[in-house]
């Protein structure tokens, strides 16, 4: 699998591209990704009803994704990070949501362990 089928699958790779001009920059930066402790936490988070600690945790997936052009994992993240901004959140929504990111989560990190695998 090359970068560009990877990006095709999960995010925009003219974008990052933009920040990051060198192929060996964006897989670096991709390869951390999968490192990153942001999804968890919010699953955590939520599942202890700690809606600031979420927020903050959401925040910061949005953040990475939109960084990396993770596109398919970003919508749903910069969501749940404006939901999770009010201090008494719409559970539904943020049930709903948080499925949401989860599917795209999988798929986002299933398609960069394929992209690594086969390099």
């Amino acid at each position: 699998m090359t970068l560009k089928e990877c990006y095709s699958i999960i995010g925009d790779y003219n974008d990052v591209a933009k920040r990051l001009p060198l192929e060996r920059m964006i897989t670096k930066f991709m390869l951390k990704f999968l490192d990153d402790k942001s999804y968890e936490k919010l699953e955590n988070s939520i599942a202890n009803a700690d809606y600031k600690e979420a927020f903050m945790a959401a925040h910061t997936l949005k953040g990475v994704c939109q960084n990396l052009s993770f596109t398919k994992l970003y919508e749903p993240s910069h969501v749940m990070t404006e939901t999770l901004r009010n201090e008494n959140p719409d559970m539904v929504k943020v049930a709903e949501l948080l499925e949401k990111i989860r599917e795209n989560y999988r798929l986002t990190t299933e398609t960069i362990i394929k992209f690594r695998d086969s390099q």
